[in-house]
């Protein structure tokens, strides 16, 4: 066969064929919040509010000693949040509510959150402690575990790894701050330029 022949026979099948006009895929991809995830979104205080008292004191839904504490925001990539859960983040503070009331406990992470925000500190730990001898059992560490997906400046938090208190810490990453947000782009583009 020749190269004419090639040619005639490919037109030949390919007679019928009709060109594509529009070769690009429609995503809808919408992510519907639920009423409830926008009511918790609402309901977040921000550390600025410069009222702890928006922090309950009067309920949180308790957990058990050994539970582990897991929260991560949307929006927040998973490889973070890994990194946060592993430990694997510079520990840059590091709160102890060790023999501290509900109240005192509560001023006093709103405090120390909102000092970390200021000095530009992204990943601390909060020493709750287990609670097994509390009653009921782990009440700091519930209230923690609740107060810590009410403000908006956490990210995610995760129970710590064994080195950093276990199940008796937990991780926590805050919101970068304007100027972070401002270096951090600076290095992307200095990588891509």
């Amino acid at each position: 066969m020749s190269h004419d022949d090639d040619l005639e026979l490919f037109q030949q099948m390919m007679g019928d064929v009709k060109p594509i006009h529009n070769d690009l895929v429609e995503l809808n991809k919408k992510h519907q919040a639920t009423e409830s995830q926008l009511a918790k979104r609402e309901a977040a205080m921000w550390l600025a509010d410069d009222n702890p008292e928006h922090l309950s004191v009067d309920h949180a839904p308790m957990i058990k000693p050994e539970d582990i504490i897991e929260f991560k925001r949307d929006g927040v990539q998973d490889g973070v949040y890994k990194k946060l859960r592993l430990g694997k983040y510079p520990i840059q503070a590091r709160l102890d509510l060790h023999r501290k009331t509900l109240k005192e406990a509560r001023d006093e992470v709103v405090k120390f959150l909102k000092q970390c925000m200021s000095m530009d500190i992204r990943t601390v730990v909060i020493v709750h402690g287990r609670g097994e001898r509390s009653n009921p059992p782990a009440l700091m560490k519930s209230y923690v575990a609740n107060w810590l997906t009410q403000i908006r400046e956490v990210q995610c938090a995760h129970s710590a790894q064994r080195f950093h208190g276990g199940t008796g810490a937990v991780y926590v990453l805050l919101r970068k701050s304007n100027d972070q947000k401002i270096e951090t782009r600076e290095r992307h583009q200095k990588r891509m330029g």
